[in-house]
């Protein structure tokens, strides 16, 4: 397929680009992007950031957007090999816009571009992501035209800054003695998990000690998908914890901006809890600072019950939000949230540009644990007092029918309409609640149930499932 008739819009996302390499994405196809981004983001006389995962085919991606970019003015940065919160790192220090090339999770035969703006602020469809789409479309069709006096290109390592200010956010030097198993999937972990928490960009020895698993680099994933997702990635970490009696397990994605938790026990502690734990401790420093301030902690709407009612606790205001990546950022933004958590384990942190940074949360569950004598399943356990059902997919192609059937299934319940469908309710005294989401991608609806008892929790979801299914 030629790279003119490549149609943009197959894989130009809600928040950023994933396509399979060769037929969707090629070295033309990338040249154009970073044409169009510097148009977008006025980067004509001032720097781009690039930066890339350990895919094969990421550093030449790389160097296309970078010959677009400059060719329209832009002076490139490029960070070479680099985790996604190492991107918005960058972009948030130098205060320029950035692009990494990275799938994330998804496996070696995608690649994909996550774009921000000057301070790592977030660029989705609706904030720019679809003109850049439709200018690259242009620059395809018609060539780059390129400016009087091109950009210009200098490489820049920042893993040591980057590891440095993560260690001033969150002082990991005075906890108790952790053993720690880290799974990095053969992504981006391996190269920053050694640098921020170990010794390898020079920074003071940590009571931490680091069971490595899969810390080579290889973007063919030869040993599990990088996606702590899905519980079957999990199970090598859960068995090497046991193994090696550690405290504790972390699993991290490709691109290293998220990050999942097990337990002693080899359990997976439920992000919900994560995001209630960094929560309070954000929120306890934020009032170190400003005793008498007003401060706001975002979650989504599938996120655990047990978070805002921690956050309330703390005398900080929940903000309930709908689900993604680039909404969270904005509503950062607008709120001046000093923390916002997501159920999929992104973590999002005012004094890291209002970026999402799985290291940073990992580094404050380390502290927490570390400042106390319980075991992390006692923990977990106590920011997870509620049952969930975990997300649920149902293949339905007429969504509106589904959500009628499902108001009406549930006659009287309460219903909310933020994203998808929310119906909540009680049980003899005991609460429940379940959101029901359609996929942006698949014709499919995702359910997730939580209730004060289990066999509640599991009464609903058959419930809600029978009906979705008709």
């Amino acid at each position: 397929m030629s790279s003119e008739r490549v149609d943009l819009t197959q894989f130009v996302k809600t928040y950023d680009v994933r396509g399979l390499v060769g037929s969707q994405l090629t070295d033309e196809v990338v040249e154009a992007f970073g044409a169009a981004f510097v148009d977008e983001v006025d980067a004509a006389g001032s720097e781009v950031v690039v930066g890339h995962d350990m895919r094969d085919s990421s550093p030449g991606f790389a160097a296309a957007f970078a010959r677009g970019a400059q060719a329209r003015g832009g002076n490139v940065v490029s960070i070479g090999l680099c985790s996604t919160d190492q991107s918005y790192f960058a972009s948030g220090h130098l205060n320029a816009p950035a692009a990494m090339f990275t799938a994330s999770h998804n496996p070696a035969t995608y690649n994909g571009i996550k774009l921000s703006r000057a301070g790592a602020r977030g660029i989705s469809l609706d904030t720019g992501l679809a003109t850049i789409r439709d200018r690259a479309t242009h620059y395809l069709a018609d060539g780059i035209r390129a400016v009087q006096t091109p950009g210009g290109y200098r490489e820049l390592d920042v893993l040591a800054d980057y590891a440095a200010y993560l260690r001033k956010l969150v002082d990991l030097s005075g906890i108790r003695p952790v053993k720690i198993v880290v799974d990095a999937g053969n992504g981006m972990g391996g190269m920053t998990v050694p640098a921020v928490l170990g010794e390898a960009a020079g920074l003071p020895k940590l009571p931490i000690e680091i069971v490595p698993l899969y810390f080579e680099l290889d973007g063919t994933f030869p040993n599990h998908e990088a996606n702590p997702l899905e519980p079957a990635n999990l199970v090598d970490l859960q068995r090497a914890v046991v193994e090696h009696e550690a405290d504790l397990g972390l699993a991290f994605d490709g691109d290293a901006d998220r990050c999942f938790v097990v337990d002693e026990k080899g359990a997976a502690v439920n992000p919900s809890a994560v995001t209630a734990i960094v929560a309070l401790r954000e929120i306890a420093r934020a009032r170190a600072a400003d005793p008498d301030g007003e401060l706001c902690v975002i979650h989504n709407l599938i996120t655990s019950r047990a978070v805002p009612e921690a956050i309330e606790n703390a005398g900080a205001i929940p903000v309930r939000t709908r689900v993604g990546h680039s909404l969270i950022k904005d509503e950062m933004a607008a709120t001046g949230a000093i923390f916002g958590g997501e159920h999929s384990a992104h973590y999002y942190f005012r004094d890291f540009w209002g970026a999402d940074n799985g290291m940073l949360a990992a580094m404050h569950v380390l502290a927490e644990f570390g400042a106390n004598d319980e075991p992390m399943s006692a923990l977990s356990r106590r920011y997870s007092p509620y049952h969930q059902s975990g997300e649920i997919n149902s293949t339905v192609t007429d969504v509106p029918s589904a959500y009628a059937r499902v108001i009406e299934g549930f006659a009287g319940a309460e219903l909310d309409e933020l994203d998808g469908l929310t119906v909540s309710g009680y049980d003899d005294g005991e609460f429940w609640w379940f959101n029901v989401r359609p996929s942006n991608t698949e014709p499919l609806l995702r359910l997730n149930v939580e209730a004060g008892t289990r066999d509640l929790m599991e009464r609903i979801r058959d419930r809600a499932l029978g009906i979705i299914r008709g």
